[in-house]
């Protein structure tokens, strides 16, 4: 895939006739980073394990991978999108907001420190979904998005049951994935979230924004 930090790569997927694209991303591709350990395809792995945890269903399908032609690597569901459009197109449609807020929620959980305008694709089925989530999950502030319209605005009350459950506990399927620290660090944010449920407004002393945006 061209124009991306680490080795990344659109591959096929075959199984008893069956063929459907995906994304390849190896341990061995990826760029080290002074704040982030090696091994970003398992955070993109527990990204989509806890989307799927709360119910929320905003990552595509997204897997390990041992065996993979380059080793190790995480393996996601190739999503058929229009990709004329990105965040800031899809927010000027009011049918997108709810879609986007959500993705908003979900990233402060995370603890995103890379969600660029192009990281949210919308489907062929109208489905806005949120990829390139291997800069999440670290134990320091470290939010850096382009999802700032909805600072301030509350955490609508449907989600709060599904982070009540997170609060209470990290998946062990997401745990596995993290390093020490980590899951409890996550658990936090959740209780943070549920203390103070609404969207933060950019910190003045951090950098709040991702390069390129898009």
């Amino acid at each position: 895939m061209p124009w991306s930090s680490n080795n990344t790569f659109l591959v096929s997927l075959c199984y008893e006739g069956a063929e459907m694209g995906a994304i390849y991303k190896p341990g061995d591709g990826e760029r080290p980073l002074w704040d982030f350990p090696s091994g970003l395809y398992q955070r993109e792995v527990a990204a989509w394990r806890l989307s799927a945890f709360l119910g929320w269903s905003l990552v595509p399908e997204t897997v390990l991978r041992r065996d993979g032609p380059l080793g190790s690597g995480s393996l996601q569901r190739f999503v058929d999108a229009d990709f004329s459009e990105h965040y800031f197109t899809l927010m000027e449609k009011p049918e997108n907001r709810d879609q986007l807020l959500h993705i908003g929620v979900f990233d402060l959980l995370l603890n995103n420190a890379d969600r660029k305008s192009g990281h949210c694709l919308l489907g062929q089925d109208g489905k806005i979904w949120a990829i390139d989530n291997g800069l999440s999950f670290h134990t320091e502030p470290k939010l850096r998005t382009v999802i700032w319209d909805f600072a301030g605005e509350p955490v609508p009350e449907d989600l709060l049951d599904d982070i009540a459950r997170l609060a209470a506990g990290v998946p062990d399927e997401v745990s596995e994935l993290l390093d020490r620290g980590e899951p409890a660090a996550l658990a936090q944010r959740a209780r943070g979230v549920l203390a103070h449920p609404r969207l933060p407004e950019p910190h003045p002393e951090r950098r709040p924004y991702p390069w390129p945006l898009v």
